[in-house]
């Protein structure tokens, strides 16, 4: 009798750790990081540009929150627009996140927040997101970064 007792106890605990969610598996915050450059703009930029940037932030996957801050310098000419875009490395996409108003120089730094949907946050997770500012000069982007999350 003991021995059923033991094993409907040891059940109980198994059943109740395999239904458990593991979340130490899962970070509830994960890092955002990318590299901007005009050359990995897709298409390419028409006017060259030395532009570089880069793109930092977290992802809280409990809550769905992106805080992002990007950072730009050497632009051609002051941002005109900057999103979060679906897309990988070769291609472009459509946007899903408006960047706030841009400074009016060609150097800078913008901060923001935006709530994901779980196709964007799983955009993210496999790498198809980029970001990217753009130009008068380059109104299809000047300078990109494909984003990825750690």
């Amino acid at each position: 009798m003991k021995n059923v007792f033991l094993l409907m106890g040891l059940a109980a605990l198994t059943l109740t750790t395999a239904c458990k969610k593991d979340d130490n598996n899962t970070p509830a915050a994960m890092q955002l990081a990318g590299t901007m450059s005009a050359s990995t703009e897709v298409p390419a930029v028409k006017v060259a540009s030395t532009g570089t940037g880069s793109v930092t932030g977290t992802f809280d996957q409990s809550t769905m929150v992106l805080n992002y801050t990007i950072t730009y310098s050497n632009l051609t000419a002051n941002p005109s627009a900057g999103h979060f875009h679906f897309g990988d490395a070769k291609h472009s996409g459509g946007v899903f996140v408006v960047f706030p108003a841009l400074p009016a120089a060609t150097s800078g730094t913008v901060s923001g927040s935006a709530t994901l949907t779980a196709m964007q946050a799983d955009s993210f997770k496999l790498g198809h997101v980029y970001s990217n500012l753009h130009t008068a000069n380059n109104p299809g982007g000047e300078v990109r970064a494909n984003v990825t999350l750690k």
